[in-house]
């Protein structure tokens, strides 16, 4: 009796529960509705972005070779005109290239990273990003500064040597961030057994251990294939002026020569190339896209290993801080053999075509932070919206959120200059463009970034404030938002060096009012005389300055699991 009592008092308060549940959130059709109308306005906001900052240019680029077309010279011809085959030829050769030696270089610092616990593993992350997160010029001036000082004997000097050299050093973070997350939470137990049988201990490695990361290497490799298929600065500043991929040519024909529809063609064949590597980036590094469990605590190191473990971290020194040191000394000695002198950082208050060094300065960090804003806006909606979608439709839209990290700065700069070409003066002169154009790079590592800490939120303190009455809103404000803030916050530090550091593009849109640190590094370099070479190795310096402390900051704030990359 005393039994079905209790039952019948449990049924009624679940039943006054559920009431007061269904009174706190509305009736089920209109709460539906309104989630609904929540997700739609979710997506709304980041396709708006999207179209306007990225397929409109690009559409303007296709519209334009259309016209191209109907007016004379065929696409086709004018690609045969330009050699396009030759350069697309070129491009993947150095593409495939830079990538090997990416993984030569990263290998010992990835073992490195799958060991090293604590504080060490943290110094040795920053020391892989900030190469990462540089500006592209700021790395073409360390490695000329590099191969004509310290290493002019190996008589490399300018040319695909140096740019490969360069490359690979740029992409360290990609390699060593998603193979040495994979590695870091594998599980050992598997490879211990192999011990324990009689295998050494290269033997467990090369049976155990390395297949369970081929698809982590294959992902890492296969983005830094996307990275250096689209390299601009670090090929226009040691390039010399000699060596022409698709990315540097679409520059040369569009501001060089002027000839739009030549630029035009190699744009739209650039963005077939794209799209086809990014799509083959999400084929083969699907697996590898980064983890996003705990991990594993490395196994102390004993004995023999801290032999190693010192030549990996030499290794790790020379490859990664080596060539900044060399530009910290040539920033007070811009010429081997030369005098010492603060010249090119007195020469930082100089003005330079009506505006001083430390004012672009200025400009850059205010448009860096605005455009960090923007991103981590944008990219917070689409991750949320992304999250929420599954099945074939958030497989395309991952996709798709991906394109524009992939895709040529150059092509993109070329489709705002005809874009902002047809708009009126007031619009096309608006403060907001270059911060907008740096934050569409950015949005797809806030992507990134955010995507998986969503995932790592549990669904059931989700559905408990839900059942107490609260709102979609107010859910992820009280229920993800803490829990996601650390990801947030190092989103926004990785999306402000981003745009602090974008090249390509706004070398297309920058005015002398306008212009970017790294757009005047670049004008700097190709200036003659000592002075003009003193000022670009006194700027890089600032801009490496920055890039580390907000690489540092991002580092603070991060969850210590997963990955950025």
């Amino acid at each position: 009796m005393a039994t079905a009592v209790a039952r019948r008092r449990r049924s009624v308060t679940l039943r006054r529960r559920s009431v007061l549940a269904r009174r706190r959130s509305g009736p089920v059709g209109r709460t539906s509705t309104f989630a609904r109308l929540g997700h739609a306005a979710l997506v709304l906001i980041p396709a708006l972005f999207l179209g306007v900052l990225f397929c409109w240019p690009v559409g303007a680029l296709v519209h334009r070779a259309v016209e191209v077309a109907g007016a004379g010279d065929s696409v086709p011809e004018l690609l045969r005109r330009t050699r396009a085959l030759d350069l697309l030829g070129v491009t993947l050769a150095q593409a495939g290239a830079s990538t090997v030696a990416a993984l030569l270089l990263a290998a010992p610092i990835v073992w490195l990273a799958a060991r090293l616990p604590g504080a060490g593993s943290v110094v040795l992350t920053v020391l892989v990003t900030v190469p990462f997160v540089l500006p592209t010029v700021v790395v073409g001036v360390a490695f000329r500064a590099l191969f004509s000082g310290p290493l002019a004997g190996l008589g490399i000097g300018d040319g695909w040597g140096a740019v490969l050299a360069a490359h690979a050093f740029l992409n360290v973070a990609v390699v060593v961030r998603v193979v040495g997350a994979t590695w870091r939470s594998l599980d050992t137990r598997t490879a211990e057994a192999a011990r324990t049988l009689g295998a050494t201990r290269w033997r467990a490695w090369r049976t155990v251990t390395l297949p369970r990361l081929i698809p982590s290497i294959a992902g890492a490799a296969a983005l830094v294939f996307l990275f250096c298929s689209t390299s601009f600065g670090v090929i226009i500043i040691l390039g010399g002026g000699r060596l022409r991929t698709l990315e540097t040519e679409i520059y040369t024909q569009a501001i060089g020569y002027f000839r739009i529809p030549e630029a035009v063609a190699l744009s739209l064949l650039q963005i077939v190339v794209v799209v086809a590597v990014l799509v083959m980036t999400r084929v083969v590094g699907g697996a590898a896209g980064g983890t996003s469990g705990e991990g594993r605590r490395p196994a102390p190191v004993r004995g023999v290993e801290w032999i190693a473990v010192g030549a990996a971290t030499i290794w790790a020194v020379l490859a990664l801080a080596g060539p900044i040191v060399v530009l910290a000394l040539r920033s007070v000695r811009p010429s081997a053999g030369g005098s010492w002198t603060l010249a090119g950082y007195r020469s930082l208050a100089d003005p330079v075509n009506g505006v001083t060094p430390l004012e672009t300065l200025r400009y850059s960090l205010t448009t860096a932070v605005l455009a960090m804003l923007i991103a981590v806006v944008v990219g917070l909606l689409a991750a949320i919206a992304l999250h929420h979608t599954h099945g074939v439709a958030g497989a395309i839209g991952n996709l798709i959120a991906m394109i524009p990290l992939g895709v040529s700065a150059v092509t993109l700069g070329f489709g705002y200059l005809i874009v902002l070409a047809s708009l009126p003066s007031d619009v096309a002169a608006s403060p907001l463009v270059i911060p907008c154009v740096q934050a569409l790079i950015a949005v797809p590592v806030v992507i990134r970034i955010i995507i998986p800490a969503l995932e790592s939120v549990p669904p059931r303190l989700r559905e408990a404030a839900a059942t107490l009455g609260a709102g979609p809103v107010r859910v992820f404000v009280t229920v993800d938002l803490p829990m996601i803030g650390r990801s947030v916050t190092a989103a926004g530090g990785f999306a402000f060096v981003m745009a602090l550091g974008e090249f390509g593009a706004t070398s297309f849109l920058a005015r002398a009012d306008t212009t970017t640190m790294p757009v005047l590094i670049g004008s700097a370099l190709n200036r003659p005389g000592a002075d003009a070479l003193a000022t670009a190795m006194a700027a890089s310096m600032l801009l490496v300055a920055v890039t580390t402390a907000a690489v540092v900051a991002v580092e603070v704030f991060r969850p210590r699991s997963g990955t950025l990359i």
